[in-house]
């Protein structure tokens, strides 16, 4: 299968978006890592606990069998993407950033199935606490390059909403994790960024204040402008908040910058690709194509799918009017239910997260 490999270790990959896009369930999902892989002969689901502790009034410490016997089993089907995805778009259509040259496949719509967070949250016992504690999940299986361990945290009111469906995930698409996913457990997060989605999940952590790891201080931050380079930032990273919700984006699948394409009897060119809604405000709702810089707009039709909700990508498909010629471009905007819509050009970061201007194919020739 086709694929992208931006480094080999940590391993970091993305599949090709024509093989990402063949299927609404995805199988071949991107992988984004901080660390190498744990061992396999490291990870025992006979033998792995997961300890949840801090500003609780009944620590837990939960084999892999708790958690899945002690809890109602809930599955949710959500686009999970790396907050990089479409760091290319933001490093070509504005200016370069720092961080791996992510195209638009760092994303994967998955079935998950594991006990809410909510549950065994409950069942420890929650203190008092006040509107900025936060749940936090660390990692310790391997030392990762810029902390000895992966950590990140969530707010405890996005823990505990009823709505919200944080899964301490056991199975994807209706098997076992596998080791490159997080297995025994991993926690997904539906609507965040998949650097909240910590793999090999080891400790849950109810506490006042974020994570402290690297990864939540350090990284996965929308910088300001005023940040252009690694001696400026210093300024930003302690005063910027983490990346939490990803915003509403499409992709144009195809077809991609640079091809040549044929328009049919009516002079139109078929195109389709994908659409994600932002954080809470799924699903997608609207997904419209210009072909004139965004003067004017055609409405994409969707591809319907059984298992499509509020968390999850939506395909979609048009066919719009070009005239024959070089240098044609294609753009993409989606909108979704809370009336979030894609802006032309998103401010610049410098670590390049959470691009979402339009969805592109440039220098089309269209015979």
């Amino acid at each position: 299968m086709s694929s992208k490999i931006h480094a080999e270790s940590p391993l970091n990959r993305e599949p090709s978006l024509s093989h990402l896009t063949s299927s609404f369930i995805t199988e071949d999902g991107y992988e984004r890592n901080h660390s190498t892989l744990p061992p396999a002969s490291q990870l025992n689901a006979r033998t792995h606990r997961v300890c949840v502790d801090g500003l609780t009034r009944n620590p837990l410490s939960l084999s892999i069998a708790n958690l899945r016997s002690d809890f109602p089993q809930h599955e949710v089907v959500c686009a999970l993407q790396c907050a990089g995805n479409r760091r290319h778009d933001m490093r070509t259509v504005i200016r370069e950033v720092q961080g791996i040259d992510w195209s638009d496949g760092a994303v994967m719509n998955c079935r998950w199935r594991g006990p809410l967070l909510k549950d065994v949250l409950e069942k420890a016992g929650l203190a008092d606490l006040g509107p900025e504690a936060h749940v936090a999940f660390a990692s310790f299986q391997v030392e990762c390059q810029e902390d000895s361990y992966y950590g990140a945290s969530i707010p405890l009111s996005r823990a505990m909403g009823p709505d919200k469906e944080v899964v301490l995930a056991l199975e994807r698409n209706g098997k076992p994790l596998s080791v490159r996913h997080g297995y025994p457990v991993r926690v997904i997060t539906p609507g965040l960024a998949g650097a909240r989605a910590v793999k090999w999940l080891d400790r849950i952590t109810v506490q006042k204040e974020e994570s402290p790891n690297y990864y939540m201080q350090r990284d996965y931050k929308a910088l300001p402008p005023q940040a252009v380079d690694s001696k400026s930032a210093e300024a930003y990273w302690g005063v910027t908040p983490p990346v939490q919700e990803m915003p509403v984006n499409s992709v144009i699948a195809s077809p991609r910058t640079g091809d040549t394409v044929k328009r049919d009897s009516d002079g139109k060119v078929a195109c389709h690709g994908y659409a994600v809604p932002s954080g809470d405000g799924g699903p997608v709702v609207r997904v419209e194509l210009s072909t004139n810089g965004g003067r004017t707009w055609t409405e994409a039709e969707f591809e319907h799918h059984d298992e499509e909700g509020k968390w999850t990508w939506k395909f979609w498909k048009a066919r719009v009017a070009m005239p024959p010629g070089k240098s044609r471009t294609i753009f993409s905007k989606a909108t979704d239910a809370s009336g979030s819509t894609q802006p032309a050009i998103p401010p610049w970061n410098l670590r390049g997260v959470c691009y979402n201007g339009y969805g592109e194919a440039r220098d089309l020739t269209v015979q």
